[in-house]
């Protein structure tokens, strides 16, 4: 199981220099993935857990790229009602050629609707939206004179029924976020269930969990995946690698703004995961 991490793009604290350290980071201590999230208007609602200055994905991947020559770069997850399709398929085809085939496209159909409001989208059709631009993005990737680019990844976001259909139906990958380690052993069951009635294949299991290390055990029954002792995380990791998660994706932003200011802490426990990581792979 290869293991991501979620780097902040966003809050007072994050400017190009702290982004840099974040790549040198993640790529120095041997993970395989490093994506951003996706916001573009940053409307109250929006600030409200990620509050400005906010780097744009494209953007952001394509500096990063620069500063990085191994890990693989992705969006965890770009909002898809937001950009023409025609555009993203465009900016993403340019961001893989780019980086040596390195994107992953993480896709989500939002949730702020001021945000929505403020780019002029209809809030209640984005799920509509969503499947209607990833089949227009498909389907223009296929025009490889004009795009340029090999197969993209594309992992499909959200915790719901219908976000574990659109994954079935138009993903390579189903990607929920944040969860609980008995939540997402239940949804592993019923995805394969969904597969099965659409008569598709299943798709592969890569969710984001929290990670946040703490010095005593959390024995609530909602502690999220990754939260807990550095020994409940490795548990944690341990039982999706059982699930057959193909990919695993860190996200350490619990909502506390100061460790974006101080993302020392955050990158002590990465090592810890990556040293045990190392280790298990070594066997």
């Amino acid at each position: 199981m290869q293991i991501g991490v979620n780097v902040p793009n966003f809050a007072p604290g994050t400017d190009p220099d702290v982004l840099r350290q974040w790549a040198q980071t993640v790529e120095g201590l041997g993970f395989d993935l490093l994506m951003v999230s996706d916001h573009i208007a940053v409307t109250p609602d929006v600030a409200k857990q990620y509050p400005a200055p906010f780097y744009e994905p494209f953007t952001t991947l394509s500096w990063l790229a620069g500063v990085t020559s191994r890990v693989r770069l992705g969006t965890t997850v770009l909002i898809v009602p937001y950009r023409h399709p025609l555009l993203t398929a465009r900016m993403a085809a340019n961001l893989n050629r780019l980086s040596g085939g390195r994107l992953v496209l993480g896709v989500g159909v939002g949730w702020a609707q001021q945000e929505f409001e403020a780019l002029g989208v209809p809030y209640r059709r984005r799920g509509a939206l969503t499947d209607e631009y990833l089949r227009t993005m498909r389907d223009a990737w296929q025009n490889t004179d004009d795009y340029d680019t090999d197969a993209i990844p594309i992992w499909v976001g959200g915790n719901s029924e219908a976000g574990m259909r659109r994954a079935v139906l138009l993903g390579d990958a189903w990607h929920p976020l944040r969860v609980t380690p008995g939540w997402l052993a239940e949804a592993a069951v019923r995805l394969k269930i969904i597969a099965d009635e659409l008569g598709r294949p299943v798709p592969a299991l890569m969710p984001r969990i929290a990670l946040r290390e703490v010095p005593e055990p959390i024995t609530a029954p909602d502690r999220l995946a990754g939260v807990g002792t550095i020994d409940q995380i490795i548990a944690d990791l341990d039982q999706i690698r059982l699930l057959g998660a193909e990919t695993v994706v860190l996200d350490p932003f619990n909502g506390d703004l100061t460790e974006i200011r101080q993302p020392e802490r955050a990158w002590r426990t990465l090592a810890a995961v990556a040293a045990h990581h190392t280790s298990q792979e070594d066997r």
